[in-house]
């Protein structure tokens, strides 16, 4: 019933604002001269009471009565004179008025019945946060309440971080990550997961601050496998083919056979490799991958360099393989060939426009492997 007040009052309030100026819009306006008008009457009675009080004398009243009255004379016939006020017809007012009063509150009405959920039971924000339920936004109010009130509880900050993660909201989980280990130390846990929120804050880079983050989480845990993936793509990323290599293939040797980021691993070992697991036909297949793996550092650039070489003639014959040209580009810096994987990258872009998806897709790929596009600087 409170609500159904509340509308009301609210309702009423928002018509009275909309229908003054209607009111007002109707009256005629003022003469620009009325107030002269006044001040010369006030005058004349002035005049008559200094005459009736010995002031002045009955001569001196006279004159002062004349030049009075020849000024509002004056003003009189200006106001009659002046230009005509065109005043707004009352009809369109009334319409006007008559809308904002029954329309406007029954359109309301309409949505609110179409769209609202008048029927629920009323429910404070305060009774909400004490009984929240399995609504996750409010629990996240309620969790931010409290440590707006207790800014130093570790341990709220430890569990809402990765809840911020979760829902998308990195940058108050890096600074949760961040408060939760000045409060109450460093873990392995707590500094993978800033150094995973800084990685996804920054585009799937991974930074120097990330990198020194996830450093001393392997000093705490050496066994840590995300601190051992995201290290392993730094490396990636910085072009340093062989370790990251061996900082992938340590992390499958330390997984159990069912874990589930084995096949991201996978999958950056075979574009380390040149290779793909997908068995399509002319490129490698699972068993060549895995052969790669095996392979000594020597063995592996050669055999590199024989799929590179497969791949462009590909290429040349049917330049419209998005797929094609990312690994073409991948294999090039693999081989530390940034040159030709410049030149592969204005190749591709030649069949997939830079303002296209295949393109912005390229240019990603290339900004992600520090390859210098068309003005750009690496």
């Amino acid at each position: 019933m409170l609500f159904w007040i509340l509308v009301a009052t609210l309702t009423a309030a928002v018509a009275v604002v909309l229908i003054l100026p209607l009111m007002r819009a109707g009256e005629p306006p003022s003469s620009p001269h009325s107030h002269d008008i006044e001040v010369y009457r006030d005058q004349l009675d002035e005049i008559k009471r200094d005459q009736d009080s010995g002031l002045i004398n009955g001569d001196d009243a006279e004159l002062a009565r004349a030049e009075v009255a020849r000024r509002l004379l004056a003003a009189g016939e200006i106001d009659r004179n002046g230009p005509a006020v065109t005043v707004p017809r009352r009809g369109m007012n009334r319409w006007a008025q008559a809308f904002v009063l029954l329309c406007l509150p029954a359109i309301g009405l309409c949505l609110y019945m179409l769209t609202g959920s008048p029927g629920m039971q009323a429910q404070p924000l305060a009774a909400r946060l004490a009984d929240p339920g399995t609504d996750i936004n409010i629990l996240i109010a309620k969790a931010e309440n409290h440590l707006a009130l207790n800014p130093n509880d570790g341990a709220g900050w430890d569990l809402l971080a990765p809840i911020y993660m979760r829902n998308g909201r990195v940058d108050d989980a890096v600074d949760a990550y961040d408060r939760a280990i000045r409060l109450l130390g460093p873990t392995a846990a707590r500094l993978g997961g800033y150094a995973e929120a800084l990685v996804t804050r920054s585009d799937g880079l991974v930074t120097t601050e990330a990198q020194t983050a996830l450093k001393k989480a392997l000093a705490l845990d050496p066994n840590d496998p995300r601190s051992e993936f995201y290290l392993a793509l730094g490396l990636k990323q910085e072009g340093k083919k062989d370790e990251a290599l061996a900082a992938f293939d340590r992390l499958i040797a330390i997984s159990s056979a069912d874990a589930p980021w084995l096949p991201l691993v996978r999958q950056h070992v075979a574009e380390l490799t040149g290779a793909s697991a997908g068995g399509a036909p002319g490129n490698p297949s699972a068993e060549d991958v895995a052969a790669a793996e095996s392979m000594s550092a020597g063995d592996r650039q050669e055999m590199i360099r024989g799929m590179v070489e497969s791949l462009e003639s590909r290429l040349k014959e049917n330049p419209d393989n998005l797929e094609g040209w990312a690994r073409l580009i991948r294999s090039h810096v693999v081989l530390d060939q940034r040159d030709k994987a410049a030149v592969a990258l204005k190749e591709g872009l030649k069949a997939f426009p830079a303002d296209g998806d295949g393109g912005k897709q390229l240019l990603a790929l290339a900004r992600e492997l520090g390859i210098a596009t068309d003005g750009e600087t690496q």
